[in-house]
Order: C-alpha cells, then sequence, then structure tokens
C-alpha cells in the first residue's frame, strides 16, 4: 500500500515556474515507477510525466516537453515536477501515482493504481 501527498500547487503567471512535490509513504516506494498526470473539469485525466522505478527514465506527454521535468529522491521518498515557462493551458487539477509499467508503459493511466488528492495549479495569462 502506498499513500501519495501532493503540494506545491498555487496560481501563478504565463512565464513562471513552480515545482510540484509528491511525497509517498510506504517502504516500497523504491519498487515504483511514479507518474503525473493532469485534469481539467470535463476532460480526461491527461499524462503530463513519469519516471522509472529506479530514475533512470523518463517519460513526457508532448504538450509538456521540453518544460516540465520529473525527477525522484529514494531517501526522501519524493517524486517532483519542475514546471517551467507555464502557460494557461497548463491550468488543471495535478494527481501523483505510483504503479508499474510493464504491460501498458508509463504514461498510461491504466499503468496505476495509488493516487495522491490532487494539487489545483492556475496559470494566469
Amino acid at each position: 500500500q502506498v499513500q501519495l501527498v501532493e503540494s506545491g500547487g498555487g496560481l501563478v503567471q504565463a512565464g513562471d515556474s513552480l515545482r510540484l512535490s509528491c511525497a509517498a509513504s510506504g517502504r516500497t516506494f523504491s519498487s515504483y515507477a511514479m507518474g503525473w498526470f493532469r485534469q481539467v473539469p470535463g476532460k480526461e485525466r491527461e499524462s503530463v510525466a513519469a519516471i522509472s522505478w529506479n530514475g533512470g527514465r523518463t517519460y513526457y506527454g508532448d504538450s509538456v516537453k521540453g518544460r516540465f521535468i520529473i525527477s525522484r529522491d529514494g531517501a526522501k521518498n519524493t517524486v517532483y515536477l519542475q514546471m517551467n515557462s507555464l502557460e494557461p493551458e497548463d491550468t488543471a487539477v495535478y494527481y501523483c501515482a505510483a504503479g508499474g509499467c510493464l504491460v501498458y508503459g508509463c504514461l498510461e493511466r491504466r499503468s496505476y493504481h495509488y493516487w495522491g488528492q490532487g494539487t489545483q495549479v492556475t496559470v494566469s495569462s
């Protein structure tokens, strides 16, 4: 069992940066791939970024490539999402998730079994 708590969301202006954190409980954090997803009302939950269990591989959705960076710190049981050059289109609730990528891939929602409660990111123009 893994419990995830996101933090770091807020209101920023276009072009600003923001870093989200996701703190995981449980001793098995290092065995899970971790992902960030986002959702706006009325739309499907969209994959943003993912990182393999050992941090060796990272994956990004097309809309954030070159702007967002995912990383993880095993000693702190935390995964981060550094968001740069934010755009109003990045406004969403951001969710952290833990799971395994072997079957569906790391950017597939179906790969993730544990989810945080979400943190709101709002980017004003």
